[in-house]
């Protein structure tokens, strides 16, 4: 579980054409309802700039391309990247560091990642980034794997994550390993009140979270402080 960035962006790179679909058929379609409720979260205007990093091929990033609003999807997956230009054109894609975002002080008014917190190298670093390039009175959302509170369902997750998992993913998947990954990284998270500790410390306010699918996800929200 040591993270080294060039082998995590590789991995994508070898399920960017079948990443969508693996993860609809693995979630059993939860993954559409998650990314409803973020887009709740967010509730993007006319006028406004969306960040979406770790984007992957922007399947998180079109529901919030509403009329005037403008939407960027950024990845350090060049794969992913390159697929997501293909499938939608209509969005701009940028190949960002989460922890050295190529973007200016103060200039979105919302920052989300999805299921892309757990694979950058150094997450307190990339909170801290989402704080500079966050707008006074900006939001920002984070969709994360997470924590059951209840035990019993909570051990019958953990040995779907070891056994169920690692199977249906050598049925559907490319590259078994990206998905053995998965399993352990969700496994290696911090809990919810963790993270949300971690958006305090980076400088952020009113930091909570909602669990969703009893625990299975998180949404996690903050805001930049209003000057």
């Amino acid at each position: 579980m040591a993270k080294k960035p060039a082998e995590v962006a590789a991995m994508f790179d070898s399920v960017a054409d079948s990443y969508d679909r693996t993860n609809d058929l693995l979630s059993f379609g939860q993954d559409r309802l998650w990314r409803k409720k973020v887009l709740k979260a967010i509730n993007p205007q006319s006028g406004q700039t969306v960040l979406d990093l770790a984007a992957g091929t922007g399947s998180s990033s079109i529901v919030f391309a509403k009329p005037g609003v403008k939407v960027i999807a950024s990845d350090f997956s060049e794969g992913m990247l390159a697929v997501g230009r293909k499938r939608h054109p209509e969005l701009e894609f940028v190949y960002a560091d989460a922890t050295a975002l190529p973007f200016k002080e103060n200039s979105v008014d919302a920052v989300t990642i999805s299921f892309g917190l757990r694979n950058v190298v150094d997450p307190n670093k990339a909170l801290t980034e989402m704080l500079r390039v966050l707008k006074p009175g900006g939001v920002v959302v984070i969709c994360e794997f997470s924590h059951l509170r209840t035990p019993v369902i909570g051990g019958l997750y953990r040995w779907y994550l070891r056994n169920v998992l690692p199977k249906l993913s050598k049925v559907l998947a490319k590259n078994k390993g990206a998905y053995d990954y998965l399993a352990e990284s969700i496994e290696a998270w911090p809990k919810q009140e963790v993270l949300v500790d971690w958006l305090t410390k980076a400088g952020f306010v009113s930091a909570s979270y909602k669990n969703l699918s009893l625990g299975i996800v998180a949404l996690h929200t903050a805001k930049k402080a209003a000057k």
